[in-house]
């Protein structure tokens, strides 16, 4: 970085600096008052569990033999935010070589590290929802034989997590069909347990406190407002505080009826019952969706088996109340059943439109009502609308990194309530104190004791001071020495940097009598940043819409370039067949260039057969991707492919191609492949993926397609067409094969 930047010198300010911790403390300090908040039995019992699992995915990655060296990883490295994105990203190089397994294990990591984070932030009952959803995701389809179940749930643990969660909302099981006595009341059945976070009543006895102190001091003492500000680490924990905060003085029924003479204390236990009356409706209704979707699929299975053992007596054909479907989208004649609605005819759009506007018509009481509110006028409004006060506000907001300050200058509260840790605002809190002497601030920092969040926090602080006591080492054995002239950079992007940047002494330069390469690249190739690395190594790039290839370098060499995800996109549509045959057709040294990602390892899956028999079987089957390269050079000797492991190398791969060749025209590389007449920017105004199911129709090709497209709307028109219509486009031959395609079912003869 220093190098990049031209520097000589650092500065580094770490927080326990002198001067830095006298600039912060020597003044009127925050007043900071820590408070820890025991975890309720249930959730150190979920949050062992949990740990549990992760510690045994983490030794299940460590037998995987992925390459890597996970010695280091532990308990204590699971504990930080993202491990399971740093699993993730040192396996991305190698993702496509890993097992199903260990994938399996690195996405369950992900989901652990999830339900970590939500013990501490959901409430009981949104938990115990939220684990539902998990165990419903991870349950193998209904009729699969596959048992790709996630190994963790297999442990004991699991079952602690499930079980735990579920006592902490209710205990017993609701009886179906059971009717409860009242709309508010629960099955008889069904005991609510209802456990409540327990920072949820510190809070209320903050606020509390908070209301204390202004009573009894009720002038300003400072510059400061009476705004109470509670920063949390997401939305969704905000609106968890607000709902809590209006209904914690709101209580049940059933509750009033006892003790009423006694002060009630804040309690979320109406909030509670609402959102166990919620669960209850909608686990049910989850549970029919999931049975009914269960039967929907045996009946797919029972109806393939039925065909495939040809026990119905109709094998290759459809079921006999089978529709056919004719042109206008119109069930055949018999079925009794509309056209859909978005197939109606042109002639009804007018009755349509009369219909419409006949029931947005206004009502005489919307009209009545619209009067009385015209007659109001808004000049007194003030009298009925003003601004609250600063002092009475109390404002909940997520933590935003940098936009922090400004909610601290904007707001400038007397008191901030930390629900949840966060070191960065902590440092931000501190130099806000110290830049204003005339406001004081109380912090409340709350954070729950022996949890994963305490260690998360402490785990950051302790990296921080480390990695600053890391920065002063270097800097003190650092022999630093920039030379302009040194050896070319290892990295490929310093080395295009240094390449552009004007302030190195000769840095893009060019001689004053040569012309520059030129490179004629199609307009839809600037997506990718090719084009612009192609320009940093001092190349004239001419971008042109393309009908042949995405890159010509010189007169006989054309290129078509692809990533390995368009690559297997190509072989599935059979485009880049197409694309193989017309640069064959046009070009002396036609080439497929295969890009990979820089990141990405240089390398694709291993041969696990070489015989022919297998590589013809498995290209067959669309699932071995070197298989259809090894026909695609079949198909075609002449067709050169190369391979580069980022776009660098492919700039320095043009670069060579193009030494001591002639330029490439650009009207002439836009003339390829276009017929009389045709103007090549006519194809920007379509959609490419209609275009690509076009493709796919039997009797559709290149040239034929051009004039359906132009003439033809969208493909709803296209499979409406009849089959002179067809005939007078794309040909007879062609037009039998497309009306076929459009208007015959594939269970008939």
């Amino acid at each position: 970085m220093m190098r990049n930047l031209f520097l000589r010198k650092p500065s580094l300010w770490p927080r326990f600096h002198v001067t830095v911790a006298k600039s912060l403390e020597g003044r009127k300090k925050a007043e900071v008052i820590e408070l820890e908040v025991p975890m309720t039995d249930g959730m150190r019992d979920i949050q062992n569990a949990v740990l549990e699992c992760v510690e045994v995915s983490i030794g299940e990655l460590r037998k995987a033999d992925t390459g890597l060296e996970l010695d280091d990883w532990t308990l204590d490295s699971a504990l930080h935010r993202s491990f399971d994105v740093i699993i993730r990203r040192q396996l991305d190089p190698i993702w496509h070589r890993v097992s199903f397994r260990t994938r399996q294990i690195v996405n369950d990591l992900t989901v652990l590290r999830s339900i970590l984070q939500a013990l501490l932030t959901y409430d009981a009952v949104s938990f115990n929802k939220y684990l539902d959803t998990i165990l419903a995701a991870h349950q193998p389809p209904p009729g699969s034989t596959r048992q790709n179940q996630s190994p963790w749930l297999f442990l004991d643990a699991a079952n602690t997590v499930f079980e735990t969660a579920k006592r902490r909302v209710y205990s017993g099981k609701p009886t179906e069909g059971e009717v409860p006595a009242s709309a508010n009341a629960f099955p008889d059945s069904l005991r609510p347990i209802l456990e409540e976070q327990p920072k949820w009543s510190l809070l209320a006895e903050v606020l509390e406190e908070i209301e204390q102190d202004n009573y009894l001091n009720p002038v300003p003492r400072d510059d400061s407002n009476s705004t109470i500000l509670i920063m949390c680490s997401d939305q969704g924990t905000c609106r968890q505080l607000r709902e809590y905060l209006q209904n914690m003085h709101v209580h049940p029924a059933e509750d009033l009826q006892e003790e009423d003479d006694e002060e009630r204390k804040p309690s979320a236990m109406f909030m509670m019952r609402r959102k166990l009356r919620n669960y209850l409706g909608w686990k049910k209704d989850f549970a029919r969706v999931s049975a009914s979707l269960f039967a929907e699929n045996q009946k797919v299975l029972d109806g393939f088996t039925d065909q495939r053992g040809n026990t119905n007596g109709y094998r290759g054909k459809g079921p006999p109340n089978k529709r056919r479907r004719i042109r206008g989208g119109a069930s055949s004649a018999g079925a009794g059943r509309p056209i859909n609605g978005s197939l109606q005819m042109a002639e009804d759009k007018e009755s349509q439109v009369a219909s419409l506007m006949a029931d947005i018509q206004p009502t005489d009481a919307d009209a009545m009502q619209k009067d009385e509110v015209a007659v109001d006028s808004l000049d007194d409004m003030e009298d009925y609308f003003e601004l609250y006060d600063m002092n009475d506000l109390l404002v909940i907001h997520p933590y935003d990194g940098d936009m922090d300050e400004h909610v601290l200058e904007e707001v400038r509260p007397r008191y901030v309530i930390m629900y949840e840790p966060d070191a960065a605002f902590i440092r931000r809190v501190e130099v806000y104190r110290s830049s204003h002497e005339d406001r004081n601030v109380r912090v409340y920092f709350m954070y729950y004791g022996g949890s994963v969040e305490e260690q998360r926090y402490l785990s950051a602080v302790r990296k921080e001071k480390d990695a600053f006591t890391k920065l002063i080492k270097e800097k003190g054995n650092m022999a630093l020495t920039i030379t302009l002239d040194g050896a070319a950079p290892t990295d490929p992007q310093e080395q295009f940097l240094r390449t552009v940047n004007t302030r190195i002494a000769g840095g893009g330069r060019l001689a004053a009598t040569a012309e520059p390469p030129r490179v004629v690249v199609d307009v839809r190739e600037f997506r990718s940043s090719l084009p612009s690395l192609l320009h940093g190594r001092s190349m004239v790039v001419i971008p042109c819409m393309l009908t042949v290839g995405d890159y010509v370098l010189t007169p006989t060499i054309c290129i078509e370039r692809k990533s390995v995800r368009d690559l297997i996109s190509s072989f599935k549509n059979g485009r880049l067949f197409n694309q193989a045959e017309t640069m064959l057709q046009y070009y002396k040294h036609p080439m497929l260039l295969i890009e990979f990602d820089r990141d990405k390892s240089f390398t694709l899956d291993p041969f696990a057969d070489n015989s022919f028999e297998k590589s013809i079987k498995s290209a067959e089957d669309s699932r071995d991707l070197q298989s259809k390269i090894v026909l695609l050079t079949i198909a075609f000797p002449r067709l050169k492919i190369i391979w580069s492991s980022s776009p660098y190398q492919t700039a320095e791969i043009f670069a060579e191609l193009k030494n001591k060749q002639d330029e490439p025209d650009p009207v002439k590389a836009v003339q390829v492949g276009l017929g009389m007449g045709e103007d090549p920017y006519e194809q920007q105004s379509f959609n490419t993926t209609p275009q690509d199911m076009l493709r796919a129709v039997p009797g559709l090709t290149g040239k034929n397609m051009m004039r359906l497209i132009l003439e033809v709307g969208d493909l709803r028109e296209v499979s409406n067409l009849g089959e002179a219509e067809l005939d007078e486009m794309v040909g007879r031959e062609a037009g039998r094969q497309v009306y076929r395609f459009f208007n015959r079912s594939v269970f008939d003869e």
